[in-house]
């Protein structure tokens, strides 16, 4: 969606920098993370030699890149430097993962430098603290997604990276997510307590040209009716009486309890981590259940095993900092018989063949059958996780729902589809397209959820840049001679 005039500026910004951002939090570099006292004009002097013979051994579109200075001092910012090579590792890195830089200068990335820097420098004045548990373990999953890209190999992943071993990659990448995840954390303070009223979201639509208002695509409002197959009591005993087995081995016998999380837990995604977690009173995250528990608990404890509607688990709560609560946990999910599997769908083909024959609107029949507790009383509606309202965007469409509506007309039901969600736990489904909204220009009421996004996030980048403008001028920055001549949107040569 281009959006022409100069007030929507700012949105328009704020799609270029949130993309930047997401890249550059993952990939840029953060060597030396002192402050460099009075020596921040000398030339750090070390061996180009590693690094030249890196770069040669990466492929030909990484090779293109040519260094213009390698590990000179370009900047710094508060109690961080920037290097040359951190520039030159940070478009190296781009390349590497198969990103066009055709569009990116070396300007843009050493500009951003500076704002992670920025942003990070404060967050740590603000005595904002950040959970090195979770970074390591975003760092884990990291490695994993590269690793996928070599194929598995690791060897290939430290020679694109220029490093010795897999411990010196994950030292690195942890400071750098370190780093990103303090420049984020900073911003979200910013920017968390601004809201916007009706009034501006109307000034705000009110200021863009009747001819340049943005068009929004194709949109369809989705319901669907979910049957799970019922665990039997038997099943759901056998996996209690398990879950107190390894609580009693751990505290009784002394046994490591992540590596029943290695050997036993159904939580795929955390079991490289130990099946670690940090929650924060104050930002839920995970099912309510399991929360109340975690916070239940105290250092060191194992709770009793619990249910939510993933299946049923042990929580280790490791340490308590504040307001988070490091954990580790165990899931096992009850075995479901091909009998209760046959029923359930047995079940949802009838529920359908009703609503086919005009026996019942598929609305009321959500409200009356459907087992998912956050679309029921709403006749089966889905909500928008983006925009929180019911319509979704064809073109921004989740991917799999997409696939199963595409073929779909207006109020057709669709065949009984089977889901499983990441633990592997069957549900089976129906769905239908209840409304649809063809390609159209902006409108005021019809799309008043999407134009005030648009207003809060210029109202949000408004903010961002008051703050930035008046930390730069209290703030120690000192740029190099090479890099003076860029042509900055922030002040950062304080002129």
């Amino acid at each position: 969606m281009l959006l022409k005039t100069n007030n929507l500026r700012f949105t328009i910004n704020l799609k270029y920098i949130l993309a930047l951002s997401i890249i550059l939090t993952t990939i840029h570099n953060s060597t030396a993370q002192e402050v460099i006292e009075d020596e921040v004009d000398k030339t750090i002097e070390t061996s180009i030699s590693n690094n030249l013979e890196a770069t040669n051994s990466l492929p030909d579109s990484v090779n293109s890149f040519k260094p213009i200075k390698v590990d000179g001092v370009a900047a710094v910012v508060g109690d961080y430097i920037i290097l040359e090579s951190d520039i030159d590792q940070t478009l190296q890195q781009l390349k590497a993962q198969g990103i066009s830089t055709a569009d990116v200068t070396r300007c843009q990335l050493f500009g951003k430098l500076l704002e992670d820097k920025l942003y990070a420098h404060h967050a740590i004045q603000d005595s904002i603290v950040v959970s090195d548990t979770e970074i390591r373990s975003y760092v884990d999953q990291q490695i994993q997604a590269f690793l996928q890209q070599t194929n598995g190999s690791m060897e290939e992943l430290l020679k694109i990276y220029n490093k010795e071993d897999e411990k010196s990659l994950k030292d690195e990448m942890f400071e750098i997510n370190k780093s990103g995840k303090l420049s984020s954390e900073m911003q979200t303070k910013i920017i968390d307590e601004i809201e916007i009223t009706p009034d501006e979201v109307r000034q705000f639509f009110n200021k863009i040209p009747e001819d340049q208002r943005p068009t929004f695509g194709t949109e369809l409002k989705v319901a669907q009716i979910v049957i799970e197959p019922k665990v039997n009591e038997e099943n759901k005993q056998k996996v209690i009486n398990q879950l107190k087995e390894f609580k009693a081995d751990v505290e009784d016998n002394g046994a490591s309890f992540r590596s029943k999380v290695v050997l036993y837990s159904d939580d795929k995604a955390s079991i490289r981590s130990g099946g670690k977690y940090t929650l924060n009173r104050k930002q839920p995250r995970m099912v309510k259940e399991f929360r109340e528990v975690a916070f239940s608990l105290q250092e060191g404890e194992i709770s009793e095993p619990f249910e939510t509607e993933f299946g049923f688990h042990i929580i280790y709560l490791e340490k308590i900092r504040g307001q988070e609560y490091d954990v580790s946990h165990i899931l096992l999910i009850p075995e479901v018989s091909n009998e209760a599997i046959n029923e359930a769908k047995e079940q949802l083909n009838k529920i359908r063949d009703r609503i086919v024959n005009g026996d019942i609107s598929f609305a009321d029949a959500a409200r009356e059958s459907s087992e998912e507790k956050e679309t029921k009383n709403d006749g089966g509606q889905l909500i928008n996780p983006a925009t929180q309202d019911y319509n979704f965007e064809l073109t921004k469409m989740d991917p799999e729902l997409y696939s199963q509506i595409q073929n779909l007309k207006d109020n057709e039901v669709s065949l009984v589809l089977t889901d499983q969600d990441r633990t592997g736990k069957i549900k089976f489904k129906i769905l239908t397209v209840t409304d649809r909204i063809d390609s159209h220009e902006a409108d005021y009421a019809r799309d008043y959820l999407k134009i005030k996004e648009l207003a809060l996030n210029e109202k949000r980048l408004r903010e961002i840049e008051k703050w930035q403008n008046e930390k730069i001028m209290d703030t120690y920055i000192k740029i190099s001679d090479d890099h003076r001549g860029c042509d900055f949107s922030s002040n950062w040569l304080k002129e």
